[in-house]
């Protein structure tokens, strides 16, 4: 099963929403192992795990 996580940085946001994205998306590495990924902007961070079982050349996702 893959995992996402991801927190809003306009009010409450971590002193280092980077490391604090970094830890998050490491917590899910038993979600999928296989791949990773982040995206961030200002407004906004993301991250997601992958776990390859169907398509495992093809079902990478853009993030």
């Amino acid at each position: 099963m893959c995992g996402i996580a991801g927190f809003t940085t306009h009010r409450h946001a971590p002193d280092q929403p980077e490391a604090a994205l970094q830890r998050m998306n490491h917590a899910l590495t038993h979600r999928g192992p296989d791949a990773e990924g982040t995206y961030s902007d200002p407004a906004v961070r993301l991250g997601h795990r992958r776990l390859s079982i169907l398509d495992l050349a093809g079902g990478a996702q853009p993030m």
